[in-house]
């Protein structure tokens, strides 16, 4: 079965993935950042040990017993965070099976960070997953928490549920349309976060978004869910609509997106930063339906692959800078070729 990053799912035209997240502490334990690195390694060895009764074939895996390449290659697909990794002297773990559609983090900035992904828009599934997950691993662990304010984090933002829900969506048509600066300050004034997941800035990063929620106390796991999906809702609307807009000048949108697609794959090199924003034109000509020359499958795997510790990790060697950029290049041939 292809992992869930190489599937499409509901509204994947817009909607690239989804995420639902639980932050939980243990009881008997100090947050994080007043561990010492013995509670730090009983807190691995603790939860270790329950990692067998959990089911959903996960796996337990040191920090420091990855790889760099394969740590950069789990930052890319948003499985674990840049932060995360940064510490290679801290006691650290994560709990993943081989779909990765489960990735749980170990001493990061709590105990820990239940994760589950899926492709396109699917909270309410991700939600019942995330969960039974806690649900398992509460019976068997004693978390921290309070009847007054709800699980106990390290940070107040997380307190309460400790619930972060979050989509990626992929919004080219609102940047051109210049109606994207407008969108962001509406989403954030409505107490969600809205950000380019490459930084900031628009034409770098391939017009995508991260839209989550900010409040996660004295609120319910499904209020959050549902706040979250209105918002989306109403941002795939916007987007659509944008598309249809830059349709009408027919000539000059089919002229973007295959000049994009022609120079995705007649490059003889190309860097991370410019195959980002061509994969962008290229993924929108895709979804219009004006490219036909490629579909869905192939727009996923250029996403995943021409990412530079995916692209080593496809071709099993490591790669300096400029390696990688004609390398990236012929890949893009032949998965297009495919």
């Amino acid at each position: 079965m292809l992992n869930w990053y190489l599937q499409n799912g509901k509204n994947s035209d817009v909607v690239v993935s989804s995420r639902v997240r639980l932050v939980r502490n243990l009881n008997g334990f100090k947050f994080l950042n007043k561990c010492s690195k013995e509670e730090q390694e009983k807190i691995l060895e603790k939860i270790k040990e329950v990692v067998p009764s959990l089911g959903y074939g996960l796996k337990y895996m040191d920090l420091k017993d990855i790889d760099d390449v394969t740590k950069l290659s789990l930052v890319e697909k948003h499985l674990i965070s840049p932060e995360f990794v940064m510490n290679n002297n801290a006691k650290k773990a994560i709990i993943i099976n081989d779909e990765e559609n489960i990735c749980i983090m170990i001493n990061e900035d709590d105990h820990i960070k239940i994760q589950v992904f899926s492709s396109g828009q699917e909270l309410d599934n991700l939600m019942s997953l995330v969960v039974e997950i806690d649900e398992k691993l509460g019976e068997i662990l004693e978390y921290s928490y309070s009847q007054k304010f709800g699980y106990l984090t390290a940070s107040p933002i997380n307190i309460g549920t400790g619930m972060r829900v979050s989509v990626i969506v992929h919004l080219p048509g609102l940047a051109l349309t210049g109606n994207l600066p407008k969108i962001l300050r509406i989403v954030n004034n409505l107490g969600m976060s809205i950000k380019g997941i490459y930084g900031e800035g628009t034409q770098n990063q391939g017009d995508m978004y991260q839209i989550s929620n900010n409040q996660t106390i004295g609120i319910t796991e499904k209020e959050i869910v549902a706040n979250v999906k209105n918002i989306t809702e109403k941002i795939i609307e916007q987007e659509r609509t944008a598309r249809k807009f830059l349709c009408k000048n027919e000539v000059e949108m089919e002229d973007r997106v295959y000049r994009a697609f022609g120079m995705l794959t007649y490059a003889k090199k190309i860097s991370s930063d410019e195959c980002k924003k061509l994969l962008s034109d290229v993924k929108m000509g895709v979804d219009l339906g004006i490219i036909k020359e490629i579909d869905d499958s192939k727009i996923k795997k250029l996403e995943i692959y021409t990412k530079s510790g995916n692209l080593q990790k496809y071709l099993g060697k490591t790669l300096d800078g400029y390696e990688r950029e004609i390398k990236r290049a012929e890949v893009i041939k032949q998965i297009v070729k495919e």
